[in-house]
């Protein structure tokens, strides 16, 4: 074999073992890069749930809280000016909590805080209490 022959062929298998050596280097970089999708897909995996999980306790906890508040402002017991008595309801989302009233009259005023479940009073509830109790739970819708 002459020189050029020789110096031919060792051209030709250096080109073969580059081009095998990088086809291997791509595999081994796409198995790399599978290998830590795998990681990052269980990552979140576990992360969602976790956060699902949170997201839920934060809902049953908020459902509890009293975040559902109206206001009735009316004249109390024969006055004749100004509305300045009020019924406040507190409700939480099953609509229990309470309805706080405040009945002010020219002689002084009276305070009363009722207990309320499921929409409806411990005791009795007035006109006023139980509209407020309407507004706070949405079943009244102010024009």
């Amino acid at each position: 074999m002459s020189d050029p022959t020789l110096a031919r062929n060792l051209a030709i298998v250096a080109v073969v073992l580059g081009a095998f050596a990088v086809v291997l280097g791509g595999v081994a970089l796409f198995l790399a890069a599978r290998r830590q999708q795998a990681v990052i897909a269980a990552y979140d995996g576990r992360n969602s749930a976790r956060l699902r999980a949170e997201l839920g306790d934060l809902r049953a906890g908020l459902s509890q809280a009293l975040r559902h508040v109206a206001v009735v402002r009316y004249a109390g017991l024969g006055s004749r000016g100004a509305p300045t008595s009020w019924s406040v309801a507190l409700l939480d989302d099953a609509g229990d909590g309470v309805v706080l009233t405040t009945i002010n009259d020219t002689e002084g005023g009276r305070s009363y805080a009722k207990n309320v479940r499921r929409g409806n009073g411990d005791v009795h509830l007035s006109p006023e209490e139980f509209e407020a109790v309407g507004y706070a739970m949405g079943a009244i819708v102010r024009s």
